[in-house]
């Protein structure tokens, strides 16, 4: 194991459902949609935040944000099925929970990752798929809700 590297016990650990996003910072966001969208057809692009477009992909979605006006650093957010059992393994590991308003930690290599629970965001998998992972994972009623808004639930 390298130094600096956290130890993480054998035992039954939270499990990784899938990435929910990709976050990029970007020179000039026109410009940067344009690229994406004349390239790709997203199902909507999100530009209701200053200086941030959201492209969105379903139920994920890529984020870009103007580098200089946000403070939104390049990152990526994890999928968990259990964020608090996440926050305990990474506590007694000795890894550093970063301040602010997201469950945010910096890897061995200082990239930004983003911790969210499956549960609660619109990132879903099928019943198949989970079963195949071994997990039985529901939704809650308002990541239900914004799935339903976009036609991408019953």
């Amino acid at each position: 194991m390298r130094a600096g590297t956290p130890s993480f016990s054998r035992s039954m650990k939270p499990r990784l459902v899938g990435i929910n996003h990709v976050a990029l910072q970007v020179d000039d966001l026109d410009e940067a949609v344009s690229f994406y969208t004349e390239l790709f057809e997203p199902t909507a692009v999100d530009r209701s935040e200053p200086h941030a477009a959201f492209l969105e992909i379903g139920d994920q979605f890529l984020a870009l944000f103007e580098r200089g006006p946000r403070a939104e650093e390049p990152h990526f957010g994890l999928v968990v099925d259990d964020k608090e059992e996440v926050r305990r393994v990474i506590e007694a590991a000795g890894v550093e929970v970063l301040p602010g308003p997201f469950f945010d930690v910096r890897d061995p290599s200082g990239n930004l990752v983003q911790i969210v629970q499956y549960d609660q965001i619109q990132f879903t998998k099928t019943d198949r798929v989970l079963a195949g992972m071994g997990l039985e994972l529901d939704k809650s009623e308002k990541a239900l809700a914004e799935l339903r808004a976009k036609d991408l639930a019953d």
